[in-house]
């Protein structure tokens, strides 16, 4: 297969560790796994191998916060000041759950990424192990100056997404990472997906790497130990296919809030790029994007509803995932 014959020259050329899947309407026309899950014993990845899918995660987020508004418990007019109270007094009155579902919110950001940084450092303002629940996250959320007006323009934000776990959580009543898995996961036959802590990884989890001087190292340091709204769930090939079958079809929320979602709020020409709410937009397709990057993870996946395709590549490296993800997206968004 043609195809396939050229994903694993790029994975021989690069090294890829990670797996790739691509599906049609009339089924799977590739899923591989390539390098290993856990190098010090020489465990191999595999197509049901669990990886982290960094900002991936934020879809799942935005789909998690379209349930509570289509039962009535938020709304995208909502201010996040009447769900934080006394907290975060940095975040403007002003700022709506439409404002940080679509980046266009303007709060500071913890982890901001037009700052320059480089994800394999050690980013955390605290020690990693503090950061599990999504309270915990008001820690580090805290201190973060407004950068402009609320809808003045697209920025993305991090933190903006680590608020509305925050929002999700004290609205419903649930925790955060429940209240993913009841509302997206279960839903969407997700069985294999979760937030699971980098410390006590079951066994068929990925752990990811970074490399280093003489050889490489794992990511344990460098990320919470425990994701949130911005990221930090692991997942599978198979779960994300299920995601995107389950999202179309409406079986998480309507097909009216799907459209919702993936109604194109800021326009990016130069990255070729649109942006609705939680879900990047491809500028010339119909093809609807997740992707994320973190020390140890890369992540991209892309859905075409009218075409019937689903591609994903996931890799357990900080950026082994993106030159395979160019030719996926060279040959299905185009």
């Amino acid at each position: 297969m043609q195809l396939e014959r050229e994903v694993d020259s790029i994975a021989d050329a690069t090294g890829f560790s990670g797996v790739v899947r691509v599906d049609r309407r009339d089924g799977i026309e590739l899923a591989k796994a390539y390098g290993l899950a856990h190098r010090g014993f020489e465990i191999p990845n595999t197509v049901g191998t669990q990886f982290a899918i960094a900002s991936g995660t934020k879809g799942l987020t935005a789909v998690a916060v379209a349930s509570l508004i289509e039962d009535g418990s938020l709304d995208l007019s909502t201010t996040a000041r009447t769900v934080l109270g006394q907290d975060l007094p940095l975040v403007g009155d002003d700022v709506t759950v439409e404002h940080l579902l679509s980046h266009r919110s303007g709060i500071g950001d913890y982890l901001d990424e037009n700052a320059g940084l480089d994800i394999d450092d050690y980013l955390m303002p605290v020690p990693v192990h503090e950061l599990a629940t999504s309270e915990q996250y008001l820690a580090v959320l805290d201190g973060h100056r407004t950068k402009f007006a609320p809808d003045e323009r697209f920025e993305y934000c991090n933190g903006g997404y680590v608020v509305l776990a925050l929002i999700a959580e004290r609205t419903s009543g649930v925790p955060f990472h429940e209240l993913v898995r009841r509302r997206v996961c279960e839903p969407a036959g997700m069985h294999d997906t979760a937030f699971l802590r980098s410390d006590e990884l079951p066994g068929r989890a990925a752990l990811g790497y970074l490399s280093s001087d003489g050889g490489s190292r794992t990511n344990v340091f460098h990320l919470p130990v425990r994701g949130s709204g911005d990221g930090g769930i692991y997942s599978t090939v198979a779960d994300i296919s299920s995601f995107w079958g389950a999202l179309f079809a409406g079986r998480i929320v309507s097909t009216d809030w799907v459209a919702e979602l993936v109604r194109s709020r800021s326009e990016m020409p130069r990255q070729s790029m649109r942006y609705g709410l939680g879900f990047w937009l491809a500028q010339s397709s119909d093809t609807m994007l997740l992707e994320g990057s973190d020390a140890g993870v890369s992540f991209r996946t892309g859905h075409d509803p009218l075409r019937g395709v689903t591609h994903t590549v996931i890799s357990n490296t900080s950026d082994g995932a993106w030159p395979i993800a160019r030719l996926l997206a060279e040959r299905f968004e185009g």
